[in-house]
């Protein structure tokens, strides 16, 4: 019965990858270049130093090292499921398939807002950067159409199909690597101010150590590198536009933690060594050390060379979180999970993409940019939740993995991690459990719903998903089998195979109660 099921199951999945009407245009080198600038080295250490660097200083270095290597079993578990199951969209058809229709269609839900929120949050956070290329103090206006702009290019470019967005990913990919390489051997051999013990040395003022422990502080900290590595799943989101997916695509996820890793850390490095006074952007009094940094070291002209480097890394992070949002909404959208399923699963044959939920991924994070002139408090509710829900997102990957696991299921692709799979999977939700616990923990001195802003989003968009999920009942709309890794497929949603007529006609002529099929709400005469 076991051997059934895996023969059943390895045809199925074999089945719907052969028939996709994605064109395999993207090769290792494409897929890698694709996870390396949605996690961008570049937007993700500029985005977070400052803040990272005022709660700990110095060692706040060793949270990127911490969350790279929880991070790198998050890849590799994911990496075995994408393997089994290579199938555009991800998070939500992984989780089909690992525990069932449900829990695939809410984690779906949470990692689409999320990630909408982070394109979002990507666009929008270039403004300052813009502003200092540009010599000019932006405003809210002023950021709001940069931001507007970002994503109309990173829709362009997304439409532009499969084979130039793996051109655009590897050329954002070569240039932020050849830019983290200059700037941060440039910073250490120009402006290098300290050496490597600041790294293991606590600059907060004497009572802030009084009354805050470091681990604290420290634990705080992780929000640089939490913030940082993701972008690995990227990899597996276009997997039916890969060569050799099962394959291709865990190399390139672990690949991608490796060199993100690297240049993070070399990046990170440089301008820590580069830092005048620690205790100056502890206590405020420099809110934006990265652009004095950057205008002592290059000069008026070669700042804004960087500048301009970094609102392309900005915009190559857009483009790449943009790609895997839409083959998300595609994926739901062709097992109609989504309002609107009907345009989201609509493929562009010539294009090689779906031009609908491209459309739906660059009109979201606008609509989100936009609400910033009306509230300001608004968008950065919606943008608090972006990392705690891909996070949560995440570790439902893994949960659904390791209950699959115990349930008996034995990964069967190309690459799989053997005996070490019980312990790479735990140990990877461990790590994402701490990773949302630091990220929605609650803000001190503030008012409790700002302390716990984080958390109260992540409540409204799991509770909002839930209502729908059993208000609207979208799993028995259509999709694919649900619970295959464990066996554990609800057939009655399915249309009925010409072998089953025959099984129930045979019932029919025994007398017994012939199966009911959804389409028709009762038996077949």
């Amino acid at each position: 019965m076991d051997s059934q099921r895996k023969a059943a199951e390895a045809a199925s999945t074999n089945n719907e990858h052969s028939t996709t009407e994605f064109k395999r245009d993207m090769g290792f080198w494409g897929n890698l270049a694709l996870g390396f600038t949605y996690l961008s080295p570049v937007v993700g250490v500029y985005a977070t130093f400052s803040a990272s660097i005022a709660l700990a200083g110095p060692p706040a270095f060793w949270m990127l090292v911490i969350a790279g290597l929880g991070q790198l079993l998050v890849a590799t578990v994911f990496g075995e499921v994408v393997s089994q199951y290579p199938v555009a969209g991800g998070i939500y058809p992984w989780n089909r398939r690992l525990w069932g229709a449900k829990w695939g269609w809410i984690s779906g839900w949470i990692y689409m807002i999320a990630i909408n929120a982070t394109i979002a949050s990507v666009a929008y956070g270039a403004g300052p950067f813009l502003g200092a290329l540009l010599g000019i103090e932006m405003n809210a206006s002023a950021n709001v159409l940069l931001a507007l702009l970002i994503i109309l290019l990173a829709t362009f470019a997304n439409l532009g199909g499969t084979k130039f967005l793996a051109k655009v990913a590897f050329v954002g990919f070569v240039l932020e690597i050849i830019a983290s390489a200059v700037i941060g051997i440039w910073l250490l051999i120009s402006v290098r101010k300290h050496d490597l013990s600041v790294l293991f040395q606590d600059f907060r003022p004497l009572e802030m150590q009084e009354n805050t422990p470091f681990l604290l502080a420290f634990l705080g900290a992780a929000i640089m590198g939490i913030y940082l590595y993701y972008g690995f799943e990227a990899n597996g989101d276009v997997a039916e536009e890969v060569q050799n997916p099962g394959r291709v695509i865990p190399k390139a996820m672990r690949m991608t933690i490796y060199v993100g890793g690297v240049a993070s850390m070399f990046i990170a490095l440089g301008l820590i060594l580069a830092v005048g006074s620690f205790e100056d952007i502890i206590n405020g009094t420099i809110p934006d050390p990265i652009n004095a940094i950057f205008l002592e070291a290059f000069g008026p002209i070669g700042f804004r060379i960087v500048m301009a480097v970094v609102l392309v890394s900005f915009l190559s992070c857009t483009i790449s979180l943009q790609a895997a949002a839409s083959r998300l909404m595609f994926s739901m959208g062709r097992d109609n999970q989504l309002p609107g399923a009907k345009y989201l699963k609509r493929f562009n044959k010539k294009r090689a993409v779906p031009p609908y939920a491209l459309i739906v991924a660059g009109v979201l994070p606008a609509i989100v940019v936009v609400i910033s002139l009306l509230s300001e408090d608004a968008l950065i509710a919606i943008i608090s939740f972006a990392s705690f829900g891909i996070y949560l997102a995440f570790s439902s990957v893994v949960l659904a993995s390791l209950r699959a696991r115990f349930l008996g299921w034995k990964p069967s692709g190309e690459f799989t991690m053997g005996k070490w799979g019980w312990p790479i999977t735990i140990a990877a939700f461990v790590y994402q459990i701490f990773a949302m616990i630091i990220v929605a923990w609650p803000v001190a001195d503030a008012p409790w719903y700002d302390a716990w802003l984080v958390a109260i989003m992540g409540v409204v968009v799991v509770g909002v998903g839930c209502i729908y999920l059993f208000t609207a009942k979208p799993e028995t709309k259509g999709g694919t089998e649900a619970g295959i890794a464990t066996g554990a497929i609800d057939t009655s949603r399915y249309p009925i195979a010409p072998t089953e007529e025959i099984v129930d006609m045979a019932v029919r002529l025994d007398g017994g109660n012939p199966h009911l099929y959804p389409d028709n709400q009762g038996p077949r005469d």
